[in-house]
């Protein structure tokens, strides 16, 4: 069960009540590399409906061959890395469309409304003009940001001299360093200054990103600022001594971290304190789980290989080769 699932939420909708806006997904991520597979896992194991576009043409398309990403000693091709984050991605939950974004605009707004002018929400445009909409969109693409000019925000791009001719580009700094930007609902994990430079740092950067999105969205639900910020880590179940009085621990953990001008009514607070507490609950597994989930991901990453997953490697005295 999600954590949106736990605490009562419709995903799609913006907020509780009958003011409350639907949108097709709740984020929708422009970019289907390493940065925006990595926003998009955290995003989808949370529960948020996600949907991640994806061109074929990521930068790090034009590496001859991956030898710096930690977990792969030996290196690992382009294309078979590829494979394992898009195939992530789905585990995750969320939709990959392999398709180019052309335009990103404020949602229900008209060609003269900036994305402040229309409020919450977005809708995005594909090459082919399907349109869906989203309440957050995080761009994750790191050449170019020209699908975000119809939100009408000129401190996005930045001009500059080339071969004597002004052109204009990405401003890499319009976003801070958790993706935030002016713009209530747009996030930017690609391109920013001096992160998308290698894989496994735009990994570290979509995944930071992933989290202000899940920040934001508990935020948005009424979690106290304290308790926003979401960790999604696993644990052995082994490490829960007694479990009512690690609920009872939870609960009053919570509590300590509601601060005293919290105006939320307490039949919400006590949902949310419940929801934390299934949360925290849920990130402890038992033995047999953990070996359930190993084997199912050895199986999943041989099936990528092309290997026998129960099949050991070969050592030079099993293979029968001389040495010498």
């Amino acid at each position: 069960m999600t954590d949106a699932e736990r605490s009562g939420e419709t995903a799609t909708e913006t907020a509780t009540g009958p003011d409350a806006v639907a949108f097709d997904y709740d984020v929708a991520i422009v970019g289907g590399g390493p940065t925006g597979c990595s926003a998009g896992v955290f995003t989808g194991r949370y529960g948020l409906d996600t949907v991640v576009f994806d061109r074929g043409r990521s930068s790090l398309q034009r590496c001859a061959y991956l030898e710096n990403y930690l977990g792969f000693p030996g290196g690992i091709d382009i294309e078979t890395f590829y494979e394992l984050i898009h195939d992530h991605v789905e585990e995750a939950g969320c939709d990959l469309v392999p398709e180019l974004v052309e335009a990103v605009e404020p949602a229900g707004g008209d060609e003269t409304e900036t994305a402040g002018d229309a409020g919450p929400g977005f809708e995005v445009t594909t090459q082919d003009g399907e349109t869906v909409s989203a309440r957050r969109v995080v761009a994750a693409a790191r050449y170019g940001g020209d699908f975000l000019e119809p939100l009408g925000d000129d401190e996005m791009f930045v001009t500059y001299e080339y071969d004597g001719e002004t052109r204009t580009k990405f401003d890499r700094d319009y976003a801070d360093v958790e993706g935030r930007t002016p713009i209530d609902g747009l996030y930017v994990a690609a391109p920013v200054s001096e992160v998308n430079v290698q894989a496994i740092m735009s990994a570290g950067q979509g995944a930071r990103v992933g989290r202000s999105v899940i920040t934001d969205h508990r935020l948005e639900r009424g979690y106290p600022e304290d308790l926003a910020r979401h960790w999604d880590w696993i644990r052995p179940e082994a490490e829960l001594a007694d479990e009512e009085t690690a609920r009872d621990d939870w609960r009053e953990r919570f509590d300590s971290r509601v601060p005293d001008d919290c105006d939320l009514p307490e039949e919400r607070l006590r949902e949310l304190r419940e929801a934390d507490v299934e949360r925290q609950r849920g990130m402890y597994v038992s033995e047999e789980t953990v070996e359930t989930r190993a084997e199912r991901g050895h199986e999943r990453l041989a099936d990528h290989l092309g290997v026998d997953a129960d099949s050991a490697p070969v050592s030079d005295s099993d293979s029968g080769s001389d040495s010498e």
